[in-house]
């Protein structure tokens, strides 16, 4: 198919295979036996096939579009083979992907009428999230842009100290107060600080903690709230991280965190130790909300655009 072009660097690219080895390992040694003995896509194959796609985490939901835009080709065509059955879910899985609007960009980028943009994070503790901005931080800066941290995590004190251990790695300013400080106060000091120092880019860390949705809800608008009184509209986007290992739990932590806030983009981390690869897929359909990032290792060069071209591609290759 066209849209297979390559449009990463090769060593971008080889990164984002080996991140998807497990997944990808996983999902074709059980396509082979569901195919083994067989010729032709019959409703068997296809009963296989949807046991796959529900069991490497790609979601009930999307799992019966996928198998049901596999039967209309099948019914059209009369005659599909299991041989062509790799090629076709390939393009089914890029044409589901294809509808929610994103993951064609291969560049970190921000927009060119926000300055500064300003991206708040939100996700429990434990999914990667101080490291994703860490990694974003590195990877903007890399690209140009004058980055500023705000560590809005102000509930436990090792989120303070390794956002600060981040921002030294990294080479930018950190805006902190100490722990138990109001997450408010860190954001409004973060972007009076960050238009001081004509900054492009604030990102700003938020307490990982699913207490409760109406918590959660108030303390998240309160941050909203005091960042538009120094910059109006902001926060410009708010970026939900998913640990991908987690399968099927990193759905429910989306749905928590959507009905909470308004979450506009996602990045899914640790994907290479996970052969639950698909749950990028499958949220991606599922939230209509595009995944700007995916994790595929530790090195700091592992957070990478998520680009759905390039991510089909690996995982069948």
């Amino acid at each position: 198919m066209s849209f297979f072009k390559k449009i990463f660097s090769s060593d971008k690219k080889e990164n984002l295979d080996k991140g998807l080895e497990k997944t990808k390992n996983s999902f074709f040694s059980k396509l082979t036996k569901a195919v083994a003995g067989k010729s032709k896509v019959d409703d068997e194959v296809l009963d296989n096939l949807e046991e796959i796609l529900v069991s490497s985490d790609v979601g009930v939901e999307t799992t019966l579009k996928i198998i049901s835009r596999i039967e209309e080709r099948v019914s059209k065509d009369k005659y599909l083979g299991t041989s062509e059955l790799n090629e076709i879910l390939r393009e089914e899985i890029a044409s589901l992907l294809s509808e929610t609007n994103s993951g064609e960009a291969t560049e970190f980028s921000i927009p060119k009428d926000k300055k500064p943009y300003v991206l708040m994070v939100v996700g429990v503790n434990g999914v990667g999230k101080t490291t994703t901005i860490g990694k974003l931080a590195y990877q903007f800066k890399k690209a140009g842009y004058s980055v500023v941290l705000g560590a809005g995590d102000t509930f436990r004190a090792a989120a303070i100290d390794q956002l600060q251990i981040w921002a030294d790695r990294v080479g930018v300013p950190i805006v902190k107060q100490q722990m138990g400080s109001d997450p408010a106060s860190v954001a409004f000091d973060t972007l009076q600080s960050a238009v001081a120092q004509n900054a492009d880019i604030v990102i700003i860390d938020t307490a990982g903690r699913l207490h409760n949705k109406v918590g959660l809800m108030n303390e998240l608008s309160k941050v909203k709230k005091v960042m538009q009184k120094v910059v109006e509209d902001t926060p410009n986007d708010v970026l939900l991280v998913l640990d991908g290992s987690t399968g099927q739990n990193a759905f429910e932590q989306a749905k928590q965190f959507t009905a909470a806030t308004e979450v506009s983009c996602l990045a899914v981390t640790k994907l290479d130790g996970t052969a639950k690869g698909g749950v990028v897929i499958g949220i991606s359909d599922q939230f209509q909300i595009p995944v700007k990032y995916i994790g595929v290792g530790e090195g700091i060069e592992d957070l990478q655009v998520f680009n759905k071209y390039e991510f089909v591609d690996s995982f069948f290759k």
